[in-house]
């Protein structure tokens, strides 16, 4: 694909075994096409970049790639880690098919599409007019909303939301959810004082409830 929106409608459709992301595109931020495969699928990304910064590697790293080469490389080597991941038992294809969600979801009046990484109006409602403007959503709000929609109906707890998108030295940081719990509320749902479908389950954790 030779630019990061065609990648992701091509990985949409075609749900490939990994995905081999060269940081720099033409449209898109890499680490973006990472939040945004990250959001609805558990396929082995591998990162190559010119850039050895390690602060940018932390970044794709903590994004969701499994692995990050720095150019140049050999192709022995690149292959080599490419059958690594493909072999981790994360990446295996039960794994892989429970943790995937639909491309798609509608919360309250917007069609949220993981792959793309857009929120729209859903056509026939009161807010769907057309012409209206998208949702813009936060790469950390894309991670949490990723998070709950690949496990739809089902108990999300606060310590493993904080410990998949802020890290693992995050899990008592229960506040960071409030926050953002209530702007993803605001935003996508119809009632925000009332949620249909981003529920707190008070002392345990989140739901998505379709």
């Amino acid at each position: 694909a030779a630019t990061g929106s065609a990648a992701l409608e091509s990985a949409a459709r075609t749900h490939p075994d990994a995905v081999i992301l060269d940081l720099g595109l033409p449209d898109l931020d890499g680490l973006d096409i990472i939040h945004g495969l990250r959001g609805w699928s558990a396929v082995p990304i591998i990162v190559l970049s010119g850039d050895g910064d390690p602060r940018r590697k932390i970044r794709a790293l903590d994004a969701g790639a499994d692995d990050y080469v720095v150019k140049p490389f050999s192709m022995d080597e690149l292959l080599a880690r490419l059958r690594a991941a493909l072999r981790r038992p994360s990446t295996a294809t039960a794994t892989a098919t429970a943790e995937e969600a639909p491309a798609r979801a509608v919360i309250g009046d917007h069609v949220v599409d993981l792959a793309a990484c857009t929120v729209r109006p859903l056509a026939g409602t009161p807010e769907g007019p057309a012409g209206a403007r998208p949702v813009r959503l936060t790469p950390t709000e894309w991670a949490i909303l990723g998070l709950l929609l690949r496990h739809p109906g089902r108990l999300v707890t606060g310590r493993r939301i904080l410990h998949e998108v802020w890290g693992p030295d995050s899990e008592d940081k229960g506040n960071y959810l409030r926050v953002y719990f209530s702007t993803l509320r605001h935003k996508l749902e119809r009632d925000p004082a009332r949620p249909r479908h981003l529920v707190t389950e008070p002392g345990l954790g989140y739901r998505y409830q379709p």
